[in-house]
């Protein structure tokens, strides 16, 4: 098979901004996926647990049962690339509930990416997809207390604080609470119509 180099005219295409842009889980992605399981807080926030020590191994096999959109676990798993094509972190929409029309969104944006607005416009992206393509019609998530900057972001989407569950969440010798979010199709839809 000849190896080709495709020149894509991304000017319409949905999966991007000015800023990010999706596509599928490669198999080369293990590496960043390896690397970015060494930032133990960031990954406390994330899994709500310390994890053991990352491999290699888990690393590719990760990869490999989520390359080219080909997970069985009901997560529909992006790498998110900069505009240059730079790997810069993953999404996925997950928790999908096709009768309730209710879903959640698993992000996370490797360490030197952090603060540079792609987690946010990802997440637009990706709402947009759920509430408008998969008639979806409520975004629920959490996070862990003491996650501001994912609490700021969701905020910042239009997202709405619901409740708190009460220490459900054992890190580092204390029980933490999740703080909860949600956000309906018409608030999403009034956000975007009203200047973001």
């Amino acid at each position: 098979m000849e190896n080709k180099t495709f020149k894509i005219d991304y000017s319409h295409y949905f999966w991007q901004d000015d800023k990010v842009r999706f596509r599928s889980i490669h198999p080369d992605d293990w590496e960043s996926d390896y690397t970015e399981k060494f930032d133990t807080p960031a990954r406390r926030l994330l899994e709500c647990s310390t994890e053991l020590p990352p491999t290699v191994t888990d690393s590719k096999k990760f990869t490999e049962e989520n390359t080219d959109f080909s997970s069985t676990n009901g997560r529909i798993m992006f790498t998110l690339e900069n505009l240059g094509g730079e790997n810069v972190g993953g999404i996925n929409l997950n928790s999908i509930d096709e009768r309730n029309g209710t879903f959640s969104i698993g992000i996370v944006i490797d360490k030197k990416h952090r603060g540079q607005g792609y987690g946010t416009n990802a997440m637009k992206i990706l709402l947009k997809y759920a509430f408008l393509e998969r008639r979806l019609h409520k975004f629920n998530d959490y996070v862990l207390e003491g996650n501001e900057a994912s609490a700021q972001m969701l905020r910042k989407l239009g997202c709405l604080q619901e409740g708190v569950r009460r220490q459900v969440a054992y890190i580092n010798g204390q029980h933490m609470d999740f703080i909860l979010f949600g956000m309906t199709k018409d608030e999403f839809i009034a956000k975007e119509k009203g200047g973001k």
